[in-house]
């Protein structure tokens, strides 16, 4: 497999991606919408509702790798008790994605350069907000998603008391499954297993059937 310019290894073909999923199976991206039952999605970079005002996925899907998609699973049926659930922002981005935010944005505080890749190449990140189970309105967190100010760091306090409740129980819930946030933002997660999976650098359309 080759090294791209910026001397990582992208996983960009979809047999090789194959091939290493047959290898081992926890490499397999598994459908969030399939696996996990009341999960909203809000895609934004299937929409022009994000930071570069434009759609840059061609479909409007949540993908993680198994394990991270398990964790998750158990966050929402942690948060089902509490009459909430998980909102999907986004999760498995291609590595080109990456590098078009990073043309455009040109800040390693709030884009990955192309020389290190996202944790969203590998399908251990995922974005997520919280929503009220039995309508699926989404709670008040601190910001939108994607709005880039000093609100949107997990610690920014002036904020009213339902807000940092709300924000309180998402950031415990997703610690507890072995998440860990991005303090830039609040609704940003890594999942603890990331340095197990490669980047990979495939579209949405050659995962169908995934």
């Amino acid at each position: 497999m080759a090294v791209n310019p910026f001397g990582l290894t992208v996983v960009s073909s979809i047999s090789d991606y194959r091939r290493r999923v047959v290898a081992n199976p926890e490499r397999r991206l598994v459908d969030l919408a399939r696996l996990i039952p009341g999960l909203v999605l809000d895609i934004r970079y299937a929409t022009t509702r994000n930071l570069l005002g434009r759609p840059v996925y061609s479909q409007a899907r949540a993908l993680l790798r198994q394990p991270v998609a398990e964790a998750l699973s158990r966050v929402q049926a942690t948060l089902t008790r509490l009459g909430l659930g998980l909102c999907v922002y986004d999760a498995y981005r291609p590595y080109s994605v990456t590098v078009d935010f990073f043309a455009q944005v040109r800040d390693e505080d709030y884009a990955a350069p192309p020389w290190r890749g996202s944790r969203h190449n590998r399908g251990c990140s995922v974005d997520v907000g919280l929503v009220e189970q039995a309508t699926g309105l989404p709670l008040p967190l601190p910001t939108d998603f994607d709005e880039l100010t000093p609100a949107a760091h997990s610690r920014y306090g002036n904020l009213p008391p339902h807000v940092l409740f709300n924000r309180s129980i998402l950031l415990a819930a997703m610690k507890r499954q072995g998440f860990v946030n991005y303090p830039g933002e609040w609704w940003h997660f890594d999942h603890q297993r990331w340095p197990d999976f490669d980047l990979l650098d495939l579209p949405f359309e050659q995962l169908v059937s995934e």
